[in-house]
């Protein structure tokens, strides 16, 4: 079991790397920030998409639905408060691991509690 859990931990941040380095890219980094939005585009849009690429990320690591939808409200939620100040990126990366872990245990030791899909 440890050692599973270990694995989906593993290639959650791989997962998360790749989507918050590579694929989130300049535009989406500057677009999504609420305090500062680029002119004419839509922070939310640019948030929902970087957390929504996450989030599809997770689904696709875990076979769980539920839990991209849960990575994408915790993934969008994290950032507002980074972009608010709120958030050291420490911190804020510090949260995100925390999820990743938080959806490793689920999936490893509660698995009961989150729905999987036929892969």
């Amino acid at each position: 079991m440890i050692s599973f859990f270990l694995h989906i931990f593993a290639l959650l941040l791989v997962a998360h790397a790749f989507c918050d380095y590579p694929l989130q890219g300049d535009f989406l980094a500057r677009g999504k920030n609420h305090l500062a939005p680029l002119p004419g585009i839509p922070w939310w849009q640019c948030l929902g998409a970087h957390a929504l690429i996450h989030a599809g990320a997770v689904a696709y690591v875990t076979g769980s639905d539920l839990l991209g939808v849960l990575e994408f409200i915790c993934h969008f939620a994290i950032d507002c408060l980074k972009s608010a100040g709120y958030l050291s990126f420490d911190a804020d990366q510090s949260l995100h691991w925390l999820c990743k872990a938080l959806w490793a245990a689920l999936l490893v030791f509660e698995p009961s509690s989150v729905v999987r899909l036929p892969l």
